[in-house]
């Protein structure tokens, strides 16, 4: 494992080369992936904190600039132009996010009436929902940081654009349902079955952001969204065996402590049940072994995913025992959160795995290289994913 006086040259290495393949601090046109840039943002705000260089603040505001532009506008092999909500420029320019971000695949959408092919849609651009509100998350870092209340206001027009048009109410049943994949405008879905943690991703993204938004205006904000979020998050299962979904669980429960620390909200069942379900998955996904596998059958990002997720119960350990007051009486929290802690040692196994440089010579690294470069670093430095 890297020594920790180290680990700042490492993390810097990364997001210097991830900011020059990309476009971001070279002359390449930009190549844009909404998912690996919200959490670049976040890794160069926590850079900026650590070192105080001007130019990783710079960075980070850039790149919020260059997703705009890029993700929220047609694709150059689109017919269409412009930006995808239909917006003339001026008002685009104000109001970035409105019609939502595209993902940032490398073929253009499928056209309406043309069949499914399911291997060719993940390479297939679009809109998810999970990025979303991963780039919802990233902007609110970026307001939070900046004190500049333009990019929560942005995060909350995405949040409601993409709620209105990923949510829906289907035949026969009183709560709403969601899409996992819209089409580019948002006019159509295009996978219409239901990414598992979708609901509960919006609803701690918009609880943080409307947290925020509070600050600023309180007459702006997602209270209709999050009711709906609640709706449809109840009786949901959050099992699962995938490191990176355990990792999204494990950080969802961190985000939902947070705003219990920051007197925002008094319930803490749902950091247990989130608490309840990572374990069960943690020891679904190590019964396989993972790893013991090589790197060219084991994939950085998801496992990366994993272990930020396991920096999340860290701090949420940290958290509940500096405001005890705060979490008094919730003994299962105490004992899950300990016991969730016995699998921290997979942190550094799993970090020191991905900064082998000959594991990085395998081709499930270098296929997936921005995203691997960028997820690593955010494990390295998971405050400026996290927050405080």
């Amino acid at each position: 494992m890297v020594a920790q006086e180290d680990l700042l040259s490492v993390v810097r290495e990364i997001m210097d080369k991830f900011a020059y393949r990309t476009g971001l601090s070279s002359e390449k046109a930009p190549r844009r992936y909404l998912w690996t840039d919200a959490f670049a943002v976040c890794n160069f705000l926590e850079l900026h904190h650590r070192t105080g260089e001007e130019m990783y603040m710079q960075r980070a505001l850039v790149l919020v600039d260059q997703v705009h532009h890029v993700l929220g506008r047609h694709r150059d092999d689109d017919p269409r132009i412009g930006w995808i909500s239909g917006l003339g420029d001026q008002e685009g320019e104000k109001h970035p996010t409105k019609g939502g971000l595209r993902i940032g695949k490398e073929l253009n959408e499928r056209k309406p009436g043309e069949p499914l092919d399911r291997y060719l849609e993940w390479n297939r651009d679009g809109q998810y929902y999970h990025y979303l509100t991963k780039w919802m998350h990233a902007l609110n870092r970026v307001s939070q940081i900046t004190r500049n209340p333009s990019y929560n206001q942005w995060a909350i027009e995405l949040a409601k654009t993409s709620h209105a048009r990923f949510t829906y109410k289907p035949p026969l049943s009183e709560r709403k349902s969601m899409y996992w994949k819209m089409s580019i405008d948002l006019s159509r879905p295009l996978i219409s079955s239901m990414g598992q943690h979708d609901p509960l991703d919006g609803f701690v993204t918009y609880n943080h952001l409307q947290a925020v938004t509070s600050k600023y205006d309180e007459c702006v904000g997602l209270k209709s969204e999050i009711a709906d979020m609640a709706s449809i998050c109840e009786r949901m299962e959050w099992f699962t065996d995938d490191p990176l979904g355990i990792g999204g669980l494990l950080c969802n429960a961190y985000e939902v402590a947070q705003l219990v620390r920051n007197r925002y909200w008094k319930r803490t069942s749902l950091i247990l049940d989130l608490l309840r379900s990572s374990q069960a998955g943690l020891e679904a996904y190590l019964s396989r072994k993972p790893m013991q596998f090589s790197a060219d059958h084991r994939l950085a990002f998801r496992e990366l995913g994993l272990s930020l997720g396991l920096h999340a119960v860290e701090r949420l350990r940290e958290l509940i025992y500096e405001k005890p007051d705060l979490f008094s009486g919730e003994h299962d929290l105490y004992s899950l959160t300990e016991s969730l802690l016995r699998y921290a040692p997979l942190i550094q196994e799993i970090e020191g795995f991905w900064l082998r440089p000959m594991n990085r010579q395998a081709n499930s690294w270098k296929e997936h290289i921005d995203i691997n470069m960028v997820m690593l670093a955010t494990s390295l430095i998971p405050k400026g994913y996290l927050g405080f």
